[in-house]
């Protein structure tokens, strides 16, 4: 749907799952964690004792909840606690009952298995300083938050604009992204699609590092100091797979015009409803961003006349392995053709579905447009 000052989202901005509210659970933890060892002992007391009265209704698997349990929300140290305090309990039980219990080889070895390997997730969630599900609630409010910063900002009612945004296999994170700003007069929209090197979740914390930084640069300095503030900025960063490809457009809402600029990004499509065609908008070409100094971005000129519409994407929706990059920018332009008919809503979606790569690559497109 287009993003017009007409329409007010009551939707939150970060939406409240489940799963984020479990991380008020994380101060708890840290404060109380013999609390924690003392509950975790006390089910292994539990158990021992519904083992020892009903020996042929419960399992000796019985354990291996408070195995998985414990792991979940103790630091290492602790866990060793409640696994010693584990491991005597059922050896103790195991040689009380003898003969009525027998403890199989399989058992043991499974459980014991599952301490180390809960161990080891326990270590893992220590070095980064979260328990229980902490770690997975700050993945998701970092995806979020990615997401967050691609949202358009509303357009006058002559104007439509829309982001589509699909991951690689349908991972939370996409190394591309989309960041968008107005002009506190409400004359100028600057749009920049960014397309960090990497994909899926091994490139998520980057994406949101760069998102926040290039956000912030929209707006405070003219157009054609974007690119090259850009590039700057992702030099000191120093990354080892530090590049990205972007393009920035600055479009004045009351005039129609506009600048586009490339930093090695694949070149926008704009439609003119006059003619009816597509035409690559291939000027303003200028090199990846983070890997040369002092780099130059020149920018190409343009008018979005009342039907016209312009059309960004990142790689993904037109690269394949075994064919050329020109016919995958066919394939797009013959689906857009098709799609264009019923209106440009719905269209950046449309070729987010229909990218060249399927679901290989993360995918990308921003369509703005004028009615």
């Amino acid at each position: 749907m287009a993003i017009n000052e007409s329409m007010v989202s009551r939707r939150p901005r970060y939406a409240a799952g489940p799963i984020r509210r479990l991380r008020l659970l994380g101060p708890w933890l840290s404060r109380a964690p013999w609390a924690l060892v003392t509950f975790f002992l006390f089910l292994s007391v539990l158990a021992t004792a519904a083992v020892y009265m009903w020996p042929d209704e419960i399992p000796w698997g019985v354990y291996g909840l408070i195995v998985v349990a414990a792991g979940l929300f103790l630091e290492p140290r602790f866990l060793l606690v409640v696994y010693i305090g584990l491991f005597l309990a059922m050896a103790i039980v195991g040689a009380y009952l003898g003969s009525d219990k027998p403890t199989t080889p399989g058992a043991q070895i499974v459980t014991v298995a599952t301490m180390l390997l809960m161990i080891w997730l326990s270590h893992a969630r220590a070095q980064v300083g979260v328990s229980g599900v902490t770690g997975e609630s700050m993945l998701v409010d970092m995806r979020d938050r990615l997401r967050a910063q691609g949202e358009l900002p509303p357009l006058p009612s002559s104007w439509g604009a829309e982001v589509a945004l699909e991951s690689a296999y349908g991972d939370g994170f996409s190394g591309d992204f989309v960041v968008a700003s107005r002009s506190t007069d409400g004359r100028t929209l600057e749009v920049a699609l960014v397309d960090v090197s990497g994909k899926g979740r091994e490139v998520g914390a980057r994406s949101l590092l760069l998102s926040g930084a290039l956000g912030g640069l929209l707006g405070e300095m003219s157009d054609r100091a974007f690119l090259q503030s850009a590039n700057n900025h992702l030099l000191r960063l120093r990354w080892s797979e530090g590049f990205a490809t972007a393009v920035h457009v600055a479009v004045d809402l009351e005039t129609g015009n506009f600048t586009i600029g490339y930093a090695g990004h694949p070149a926008a499509a704009q439609f003119a409803a006059g003619s009816g065609r597509w035409r690559m908008l291939n000027g303003g070409r200028g090199p990846l961003l983070g890997v040369i100094e002092n780099a130059e971005y020149p920018r190409e000129s343009g008018t979005i006349r009342h039907g016209d519409a312009l059309v960004l994407y990142s790689d993904g929706v037109i690269e394949t392995r075994d064919k050329a990059l020109v016919d995958g920018i066919d394939r797009m332009l013959g689906r857009a053709e098709s799609f264009i008919r019923t209106g440009f809503e719905g269209l950046a979606q449309r070729l987010c579905d229909q990218a060249a790569a399927g679901l290989g690559d993360d995918r990308a497109v921003v369509t703005i447009w004028r009615t």
